[in-house]
């Protein structure tokens, strides 16, 4: 029970807190048109005109939160202003893109509300404009207005039109239609299937996010729902007057014909914060990715893995940040993001970029990645780095047990924290909090483990001699190989070196036992926060997170970190 308080304690209180806004705003603005104002409107509408202004209310609250997670300066200046004062508060700035999607599900249900209650709506104003009764009182609501057209409450004002009609020649109609479709392309291509395969569709859809604000700021400035004025209220009071609507303006009837009128816009007030917020975002992201990049050295890495070092003036990192990375001549408008392999010591910064699509491909022969000979830097093409930005990994030196979790690619941030170790503990001596650091690496394939293992064998090498061998323990694991390979390390298993990475700790092959792994690190280090940190896939992450909630021996608290950018 303490380590799921531990781990999800905060995130649950805060998705209950935001789901209880949620239900409460709903709950309010459904009964808010239960009121004698709207006494009228619901003679035509029914319930449907609660049903469609609750969800309307709760699509406000939650555009304003739309953007708030995806504001990565503000996010990272929250970051360093919170963890000095609450890791548990700091990490949950690290699940920000898992609320981001959160919230746009929450959009997405209360629009697909709206819209089917506005359908109805539109489809009881034209039955009452149809019914052509004057015994009828909807029909009577509808005539209002038909003169000048100033206090009218059915916005269908004959009955020779449609509500199609009225849906594509009203601001309403216009923008409800811009919004709805700007919100099934972002949705929809934001799923996970076309996000990994074509990522460039996921980036330049998820930009009508920009029609869909602007339609959403407008939407609201026709005025369609329309409720009696607080004026005519005192003329005409619905309990007393709604059963002699016959009457209506006639002499001694005390009831006057009744005057509506809208709503005043809200929405503007709910996003226009966010907006000035995410503007001023864009305006910091792009003087920076004006700033000069120098490429100081390029390197292919077995298994299509290209190495950029660079240098840019003014340049700060910490340990397991990541940057957004465009280059003008690949595409002007699209940025990938990519963690940093470099250490705070260095005096460059690095990534390390697998080539796995029409992007990383492009940039891979814009850097002559294929050419064998040193290349001018000149040919090099210019780069624009947007970052750093922090990730959970910046908190690894904050735990005094740390289990580190990469799975292929995944390990670049580890790379980071590694070199930073060895920069600080072994080359400097100086003493950093941590004490222990359990290291593991999956791979599917031999040819990923040859970048990363000059590091290791580096960091091996200089703990032996330093006689701190004990500070780091890793474990590689192989996940896939083949038959003529397997007979290879058979062979070659007695060496002192292994023959897969050549440092000292032999492969192992497989996946790991997490349950044994858990135990025993709990064992070793009773009454111990230990930090778990994973950057890898989903499926990895969902078991690395079970078995932090599961594991409780000795009173230790394995605390869940996950890179999530």
């Amino acid at each position: 029970m303490g380590n799921f308080a531990a781990n999800e304690g905060l995130s649950i209180f805060v998705i209950l807190v935001w789901l209880g806004i949620n239900a409460f705003l709903f709950v309010h603005f459904y009964m808010a048109f239960l009121v004698e104002r709207w006494f009228y409107t619901r003679v035509l509408l029914g319930h449907a005109l609660s049903w469609a202004r609750a969800p309307a209310a709760c699509l406000n609250f939650n555009c304003m939160l739309i953007l708030l997670p995806v504001c990565r300066n503000l996010l990272s200046f929250l970051r360093g202003t919170v963890q000095c004062c609450s890791r548990t508060a700091a990490r949950q700035l690290d699940r920000n893109i898992t609320f981001h999607k959160l919230v746009a599900y929450m959009i997405a249900f209360h629009t697909a509300v709206h819209i089917v209650a506005h359908l109805f709506n539109f489809e009881y104003f034209m039955d009452a404009q149809l019914q052509r009764n004057s015994s009828h009182l909807p029909f009577v609501l509808s005539e209002i207005g038909s003169g000048d057209n100033a206090s009218f409450l059915n916005p269908i004002r004959t009955n020779e039109t449609n509500p199609t009609i009225v849906m594509f020649t009203t601001v309403a109609g216009l923008t409800g239609v811009a919004i709805t479709l700007a919100l099934i392309l972002i949705i929809t291509s934001s799923m996970e299937v076309i996000r990994r395969s074509y990522f460039e569709v996921f980036w330049y859809t998820h930009h009508l996010f920009v029609v869909f604000f602007v339609g959403l700021v407008f939407h609201g400035f026709g005025r369609i729902v329309r409720g009696q004025t607080a004026g005519s209220l005192e003329t005409n009071r619905p309990e007393a007057c709604a059963e002699h609507f016959e009457d209506w303006g006639g002499p001694g009837s005390g009831c006057a014909v009744p005057a509506f009128a809208g709503n005043p816009p809200m929405t503007w007030k709910w996003v226009v914060g966010p907006m000035i917020l995410y503007v001023c975002e864009r305006l910091v992201r792009f003087y920076r990715a004006h700033q000069k990049v120098v490429i100081t050295k390029v390197v292919m890495h077995p298994s299509k893995t290209l190495e950029l070092q660079m240098k840019r003036k003014g340049f700060h990192m910490e340990v397991g940040q990541y940057v957004f990375i465009q280059c003008p001549s690949v595409s002007r408008l699209e940025w990938h993001p990519f963690t940093l392999t470099s250490a705070p010591e260095e005096d460059y910064f690095s990534a390390h970029i697998r080539i796995v699509g029409d992007w990383t491909e492009a940039l891979y022969e814009a850097c002559v990645g294929d050419k064998t000979q040193p290349q001018e830097a000149w040919k090099l093409p210019k780069l624009a780095i947007d970052g750093p930005f922090g990730t959970a990994s910046e908190d690894v030196f904050r735990y005094e047990v740390v289990m580190l979790v990469g799975a292929g690619i995944g390990v670049t941030p580890f790379a980071s924290i590694l070199k930073s170790v060895w920069y600080k503990r072994i080359q400097q001596n100086q003493e950093v909090f941590t004490k222990k650091i359990y290291f593991y690496w999956l791979c599917p394939e031999t040819e990923a483990f040859e970048w990363f293992a000059d590091l290791l064998q580096s960091l091996e090498g200089q703990m032996t001699e330093k006689g701190v061998t004990d500070f780091l323990s890793y474990n590689i694991y192989l996940t896939r190989w083949k038959e003529t390979e397997a007979a290879h390390f058979r062979v070659h298993h007695e060496a002192e070196n292994d023959p897969i990475t050549g440092l000292k700790q032999k492969t192992l092959y497989g996946k790991p036992n997490w349950d044994h792994e858990f135990s025993s690190i709990a064992t070793a280090h009773p009454g111990t926060k230990v930090g778990v940190f994973l950057c890898g896939p989903p499926q990895l992450g969902k078991s690395l997170e079970k078995q932090c909630l599961s594991h409780s021996e000795a009173d230790v608290k394995f605390i869940f970190n996950k890179e999530n950018f």
